[in-house]
């Protein structure tokens, strides 16, 4: 049995499997979250837009949701913070950071996502907002005309610059 995507640490099939298949609907927004997320690194791309409120659907390109979700090795999800989603509250907030790889190069997608529960008892996301992390350089600023990084002598902007 493979464990969840999720980062629940739960196996797949006790986990998000029974949301994203339909079989029970996800009972707090935290899990709501958990399971899109899973979601996303299947390539379920029906349950993201079922799970995605309608009243903000139409800002959903499916295509680049299917590309993104297919274009992406997924490396984990971590939850930063959850406010309501609670099974008896109507609206919550989830803090939470997806790492994936594009083109093996490392991102992190840091959102705080909103969710509405509707009368009919089910969790949607509503929309999410995201949060800005500062750019830091891990490596030393090479100038145009320091030599090249690459070792040939040649100044890097006539190189590889």
């Amino acid at each position: 049995m493979a464990i969840c995507a999720c980062g629940s640490g739960n196996q797949y099939k006790e986990c998000c499997e029974k949301y994203i298949t339909g079989i029970e609907n996800a009972p707090t927004a935290e899990l709501l979250m958990r399971s899109r997320y899973t979601a996303f690194t299947n390539g379920n791309i029906d349950y993201l837009f079922e799970t995605h409120h309608e009243s903000t659907q139409e800002s959903l390109d499916r295509s680049e949701v299917e590309a993104w979700s297919r274009d992406s090795q997924w490396e984990g999800l971590t939850i930063k913070n959850i406010e309501n989603g609670q099974t008896n509250d109507t609206s919550g907030s989830v803090e939470f950071i997806a790492e994936f790889r594009i083109g093996g190069v490392l991102q992190k997608h840091h959102e705080n996502a909103s969710f509405k529960k509707e009368e009919d008892g089910k969790w949607y996301f509503h929309d999410g907002k995201t949060e800005n992390q500062p750019f830091a350089r891990s490596g030393v600023k090479v100038g145009r005309n320091d030599p090249c990084i690459c070792g040939s002598g040649k100044k890097f902007k006539k190189c590889c610059g």
